[in-house]
């Protein structure tokens, strides 16, 4: 589309959405530029009272336009700024975002930054009203995206959830990831098919991605695969991590896809739209039985993670300033818990974990001395340093300095 285009239908989105007096003679007249119209719009903009405007996909409209940015520069400063208004961009683009405010860009220090992020587990238990458990596993299929987590009936269970969304081919869990690409990478291709690679097969390692992305789709060089990578982190769909210890890792490098909901459908949804499409959605939900709980035990980390940090001032280690987990090249042994006074590279370990999300079974002695066998393999770990557990249901072992179970994590977010 555009810019001609983008301004018709904004001026079109005016007359039909607002309550401006003069809303009609505004849309029938035809602006050659964006500052143009940013001035038209300020005319009709009442002196009196208090006003809204927003704008949605700045990202795009910049894109389709070099010269937008200067001319919202300028239509702030020399007409909006000028009513009483209170003016919204909106973009879903992050570091496109961060980008417009940035020193040397023509919109610089004239917005204040918010992000709008995803709802946590405890509020999407609360609007589903899903017990911590529960609230956990619909967090990780929903990815916290008010869109999808109004589809899920109150007290639903997943599978029953999953069941009657699964069969609707418009339902939000279904359609919401394939526009978002699609929106995201119109014609990049090597980057779809990264982070698809990423995403369903759960491949981590860059020569791991190189090959299974080549399967059946030609060779991925790797100057293409590094570029696609370095794009697709820089849009924030994907996180690179380091392993967290006292001794430097950067060749260790592993990938994920950041969005939890995204991940569940590259390796449950995207795989399975054929059968989808032919009404077969109880094939799919079969298959999703047969993985679901090992594809949550390692999906549910990342949040884990994130829950223990929210919640180390209840700890000894309140302190501690990185929360993250530990690897060695062959990956065996990994750690799912390191929490450290720093990162990447830690001066001091303070604890080290195991994180076991089983439906029912309990953290258990077991469980307590692999973690202890494990532990030592960490650069920084000793004999001495605190062991902990995270686990879905109950932690019963001894030797543990502290343990979380999913309804204590769920606490981190109220």
């Amino acid at each position: 589309m555009n810019p001609a285009q983008q301004r018709e239908l904004f001026a079109q989105a005016i007359v039909t959405e607002s309550g401006l007096e003069q809303r009609d003679e505004f849309a029938q007249t035809r602006f050659d530029s964006w500052l143009a119209f940013l001035r038209g719009l300020a005319g009709i903009l009442p002196d009196d009272r208090q006003s809204i405007v927003i704008i949605d996909e700045i990202p795009y409209l910049a894109a389709a336009d070099a010269a937008f940015e200067g001319a919202l520069q300028a239509g702030w400063d020399r007409y909006l700024s000028r009513k009483p208004v209170l003016f919204i961009g909106v973009g879903s683009d992050l570091a496109m975002m961060e980008l417009i405010n940035t020193y040397g860009r023509p919109f610089y220090q004239r917005a204040k930054e918010m992000i709008l992020r995803p709802l946590t587990p405890a509020a999407v238990g609360r609007l589903i009203g899903l017990p911590p458990a529960e609230a956990f596993d619909a967090a990780l299929i929903t990815g916290g995206l008010p869109l999808i987590c109004r589809e899920w009936h109150s007290g639903e269970s997943v599978e029953r959830y999953l069941k009657r969304t699964l069969a609707d081919p418009v339902s939000a869990l279904l359609v919401s990831a394939e526009r978002s690409l699609a929106a995201e990478f119109p014609s990049d291709v090597q980057a779809r098919r990264v982070v698809s690679t990423i995403g369903g097969s759960g491949a981590r390692t860059f020569g791991t991605i190189a090959a299974l992305a080549s399967e059946g789709a030609g060779p991925l060089s790797g100057t293409s695969l590094t570029k696609a990578l370095g794009h697709l982190a820089e849009k924030r769909l994907i996180g690179v991590d380091t392993p967290l210890s006292t001794r430097a890792a950067p060749k260790d490098k592993r990938y994920s896809v950041t969005d939890s909901y995204l991940r569940f459908w590259l390796t449950f949804v995207q795989p399975a739209m054929p059968l989808i499409e032919r009404d077969r959605s109880d094939i799919v939900l079969r298959r999703w039985r047969e993985r679901w709980t090992t594809w949550r035990g390692e999906a549910i980390e990342p949040m884990v993670r994130e829950a223990v940090e929210r919640s180390l001032g209840a700890t000894p280690w309140e302190l501690s300033a990185a929360v993250g987990s530990w690897w060695p090249r062959s990956n065996n042994p990994q750690l799912d818990l390191v929490i450290a006074d720093k990162g990447p590279v830690a001066t001091s370990i303070s604890c080290v974990g195991s994180i076991k999300w089983r439906e029912k079974a309990p953290f258990g002695d077991r469980d307590q001395r692999a973690l202890a066998g494990d532990a030592l393999a960490v650069p920084g770990v000793t004999a001495d340093t605190p062991l902990v557990a995270v686990a879905r249901t109950k932690v019963e072992a001894g030797g543990l300095a502290h343990s979380w179970t999913a309804e204590d994590l769920i606490e981190a977010w109220r």
